[in-house]
């Protein structure tokens, strides 16, 4: 039977009214107890990896300045650099992957490649990073824009920076440092490499200050629904997350991936592909669904609708009829991944415009909502039917929503044989079952 791979996605706030039910800690955000806590319920439930979003701008909407509070207090503005969390995490952890989100857009690739070689060095072979080019305009402007990089560059740019990166990763053999007293001799210079890169953005000599990684390279994520976006995924990727919201629309998403992949000469199996869902755990399908619809009504109308502004490329959904479907939404040098989401979640469960973005203010994901066993039947009908490979669970609050997924759902999922009850290798590409590289 396949097994469903799982990781779980940790954001504070990510459900805009969740954070403010009585038995939430929206103390996760800036608080390093919490987040190991979540960790090590995640190892016990043998997830393949804890995953962190980062976004370098408090999100805000276009109206602040006229009085738009709610836009301005989007509670998923305030959290930690992901990459200073993690090495905390792997000292309290032992097997769980370690995945956090760099922009290639407003980093350069020899700092981020040696951040994560630490990572991996530290983790003992657990690190992954995930590739975003930024969708978040306001970012653009902490780094000397005044407006964010167009689209198609950003992602000519991530193509380069990825190369520099591996390549980066790859400067070292395995046993090139030798440490040897008896002959003086600390590393094998014939086993370092020079990169001496020099592209359109990046000169970059080279090597790597840390040696070659217990993984060869950390595990590459990455997620993108456009035509570069999903080129660069096929070409660079090990694991693909994707909103899709329909099992036949990811099912399809899934094959594209797999056969441009194959197209580059990659064995389309290393390429897993994760559907991001919510979950929402009851003892009941009803329990789920009221508490669902408790959460829900803890989000101000105001702040649902200033939520989609920056995922849609700055479209004021406040100027639509909140009673009727969401129109086609234009082009927009924000990220696609979000602007065919929210279209296609307005089409395909018939919702209208406040429901679509009370929809997206409890999360971009899949909603899976009833008992463990309804959405683990979800889950299992989704991987028969070649939908998915695994997925990205984004449980709506710390610290009862991570303790309901990993608590009764992954126990459900691992009694139907779906998901692993003990670890079998030590490092994080060994749980995804992707490309291995000499170490």
């Amino acid at each position: 039977m396949q097994q469903i791979h799982l990781a779980m996605f940790l954001f504070p706030g990510y459900h805009l009214g969740a954070w403010r039910l009585p038995d939430a800690v929206p103390e996760l955000d800036l608080g390093i107890e919490h987040y190991v806590r979540a960790a090590e319920l995640a190892e016990a439930a043998k997830l393949d990896a804890i995953f962190f979003e980062d976004q370098a701008a408090v999100r805000r909407s276009n109206d602040i300045l006229a009085g738009d509070d709610y836009g301005a207090a989007n509670p998923r503005s305030v959290h930690f650099d992901p990459t200073m969390l993690l090495p905390a995490l792997a000292m309290r952890t032992s097997r769980l992957g370690l995945a956090a989100t760099s922009t290639t857009t407003f980093n350069d690739p020899f700092n981020l490649a040696r951040r994560f070689s630490t990572l991996d060095h530290i983790s003992n072979g657990r690190a992954g990073w995930n590739l975003v080019t930024s969708f978040n305009e306001d970012e653009a402007q902490n780094f000397g824009l005044d407006a964010h990089v167009q689209h198609a560059a950003r992602y000519e740019r991530a193509s380069e920076f990825v190369d520099v990166v591996t390549g980066l990763w790859d400067s070292w053999d395995a046993d090139a440092i030798t440490r040897d007293k008896e002959s003086g001799t600390y590393f094998d210079i014939a086993k370092m490499r020079f990169l001496q890169h020099e592209g359109e953005h990046f000169r970059v000599r080279g090597p790597l200050t840390t040696g070659r990684s217990p993984q060869g390279r950390p595990v590459v994520f990455q997620a993108g629904a456009s035509e570069p976006g999903r080129l660069l995924a096929a070409r660079t990727a090990d694991v693909v997350f994707t909103l899709q919201s329909d099992p036949g629309e990811s099912r399809a998403f899934r094959d594209d991936i797999r056969a441009r992949a194959e197209r580059f000469g990659r064995d389309p199996e290393h390429v897993k592909v994760l559907v991001g869902m919510t979950p929402i755990v009851g003892e009941t399908d009803a329990q789920a669904r009221d508490l669902a619809d408790r959460m829900m009504a803890l989000i101000p109308d105001d702040l649902a609708l200033s939520n989609l502004k920056p995922l849609a490329g700055g479209v004021d959904f406040r100027q639509f009829d909140p009673d009727l479907p969401v129109p086609e939404l234009p082009e927009s040098n924000a990220g696609k991944s979000h602007r065919e989401a929210i279209m296609a979640v307005s089409r395909n469960q018939g919702l209208s415009t406040i429901e679509t973005a009370r929809y997206f203010a409890e999360g971009s994901y899949r909603k899976m909502i009833g008992s463990p066993s309804s959405i683990a039947d979800t889950m299992q009908e989704w991987s028969e039917a070649g939908a998915c490979d695994g997925f990205l669970a984004v449980p709506t609050h710390f610290p009862t929503g991570v303790e309901d997924f990993t608590q009764l759902v992954v126990p459900e999922l691992q009694r139907r044989g779906l998901h692993r009850t003990e670890y079998s290798g030590r490092h994080l590409r060994e749980h995804l079952g992707v490309q291995q590289f000499a170490a």
